[in-house]
């Protein structure tokens, strides 16, 4: 496959016009929801929240001065229906609360591409179905909006019924802040793929998978669990925030030269054939749909096995150690909100 370079919009190339006229529904007010539809109001934008039947999430979006519904209610007022509930809910809620309240010309957005690309949505024909995705977390897009500036975005068209289906996404995009900062075109498949990809296999599968791995190895050879969470856990973030700002190479100048030649030499090693292999395996799965059908059966099942593994992971020694360490320094979350106090989750 060629690589290609991405198209990238800035406030300049926003018609917000094309949102200002709409009315949105924001379904679901977690880290994204609430980030979203408070950016929508103070851009000035017509905007409620759609919560299911006893939503824990309800007085905290009221509070923050928004008009809160039900789902169906929410849907039947707009003609924007932005679906920000996790991706398991999407497929049930838009068949019981969305579908029948959709008409010709109203717009059908996601924040990720799971559900179209899997298709558990289907949307009639006459409805346009775009996507804007920020690139962070709804915390942060929540922050970084009110300070002036804004996150990164996604935006994808799977359907443009209206013919303006892009523009409209640009046009969210860009009243939630993220013009910005830059706005790049992609479509729902490389968006979903390459997102489930980049979990699955480097920011978090495959980082704590390599940290417990790192930090079980030291401690099995005699070293102090203590010892072993610094340097398997602690410092991650002081490595992760030079790559942050200044890429792999700026990393590797910024720390010792004992540490760089570690990396050039030892980390192909660690990442080798093998592990590239089981790499294109894991995309093979996405690809074709094999883990959306596995994850979306496990959660309708019951989620046991996902259960055990979320509760095995808890109860792993770095976890233990850290937190006892953690409690020794109070300044790593000091002045900081919890994302729970600010957003809801149903």
């Amino acid at each position: 496959m060629e690589p290609y370079m991405a198209t990238v919009s800035y406030e300049r190339d926003a018609d917000r016009s094309l949102i200002a006229n709409r009315k949105v529904a924001i379904l679901g007010y977690g880290s994204q929801g609430h980030a979203h539809a408070l950016n929508l109001l103070e851009s000035g934008v017509d905007v409620r929240v759609g919560l299911r039947e006893g939503s824990s999430s309800r007085a905290k979006a009221e509070a923050a001065g928004l008009a809160v519904t039900d789902l169906a209610t929410a849907a039947a007022q707009a003609d924007v229906i932005m679906m920000l509930l996790p991706d398991t809910d999407i497929g049930p809620a838009y068949e019981e609360h969305v579908a029948p309240n959709l008409n010709d010309g109203d717009a059908l957005f996601f924040a990720h591409g799971f559900n179209v690309r899997f298709g558990y949505v289907k949307a009639p024909d006459g409805v346009d179905v775009g996507m804007v995705a920020p690139k962070g977390p709804g915390h942060l897009v929540r922050r970084t909006y009110t300070e002036g500036g804004g996150v990164p975005c996604l935006i994808a068209v799977a359907q443009d019924a209206s013919g303006s289906a892009r523009g409209l996404a640009l046009a969210y995009a860009d009243a939630i802040g993220g013009t910005r900062a830059g706005v790049l075109d992609t479509t729902f498949e490389e968006e979903t793929e390459t997102d489930l990809f980049g979990e699955q296999v480097v920011l978090c599968g495959g980082l704590t998978a390599l940290v417990q791995s790192g930090f079980e190895t030291l401690v099995d050879a005699g070293y102090q669990p203590e010892s072993a969470y610094f340097e398997c856990l602690h410092e991650l973030k002081l490595i992760i925030d030079l790559m942050y700002e200044q890429g792999i190479s700026g990393m590797r100048y910024s720390i010792s030269t004992t540490a760089e030649y570690g990396d050039l030499t030892r980390g192909p090693r660690v990442i080798n054939d093998g592990v590239r292999a089981e790499m294109r395996k894991i995309l093979d799965e996405i690809r074709s749909g094999e883990f959306a059908d596995e994850f979306i059966e496990e959660v309708r099942s019951g989620g046991s096995r996902f259960a055990e593994l979320r509760q095995a992971g808890q109860e792993h020694q770095v976890e233990q150690v850290g937190a006892e360490l953690r409690s020794m320094m109070p300044w790593i979350s000091q002045g900081k909100a919890k994302v729970e106090d600010i957003s809801g989750g149903d």
